[in-house]
């Protein structure tokens, strides 16, 4: 079985699927970095150049390869909830665990990300906070319709939030989360 994380851009999936991976022995893939590694680029200049759509397209190609995959750790772009056939694929043979942020942390984080260097596309042109807010009214029922587990990662380092997964996990596995 699978572990997969998703959530809204800069909720820790990355971060937090490495550290999953590292405490429970398994190979963590990262969708977005693998579509960057297919693409020979980044995200932001595909999208600049190609569009959104194309972008979701490659997104669901390497879900449906990735999903078949046993025993990893994968992190999922922020908005691969939005297609169906992603979810039902992950779903298959993977345990879903929506990382959730509130939109002040979010941006918060995205500031941080740009001060280093890594950009972001934007996903509706508008002021950040406001995209924020807006596209996670928009995904938010997906995220929860989608996920097996719910953990936010507000006010927890990636360390608490892995180990809070895995506390979850074991719970579910051992029966005593019926």
């Amino acid at each position: 079985m699978n572990i997969v994380l998703i959530g809204y851009r800069c909720s820790g999936k990355t971060e937090v699927g490495k550290i999953l991976a590292r405490e429970l022995g398994r190979n963590s893939l990262d969708t977005d970095g693998l579509i960057e590694r297919e693409i020979g680029g980044s995200i932001q200049g595909f999208v600049l150049e190609r569009g959104w759509g194309h972008f979701r397209e490659m997104e669901k190609s390497v879900i449906e390869r990735v999903a078949k995959k046993d025993n990893l750790i994968i992190a999922t772009g922020g908005g691969v909830v939005m297609d169906k056939e992603n979810v039902n694929n992950l779903k298959r043979n993977g345990c879903i665990v929506w990382l959730k942020a509130n939109p002040d942390v979010i941006e918060d984080r995205m500031r941080k990300e740009q001060g280093s260097g890594k950009l972001r596309p934007s996903l509706t042109g508008s002021d950040p906070i406001q995209e924020i807010e807006h596209v996670l009214s928009l995904r938010t029922p997906l995220y929860e319709k989608a996920s097996d587990l719910t953990v936010d990662t507000s006010t927890y380092a990636p360390q608490q939030v892995a180990d809070l997964i895995m506390k979850a996990l074991y719970s579910k596995l051992d029966g005593k989360d019926k």
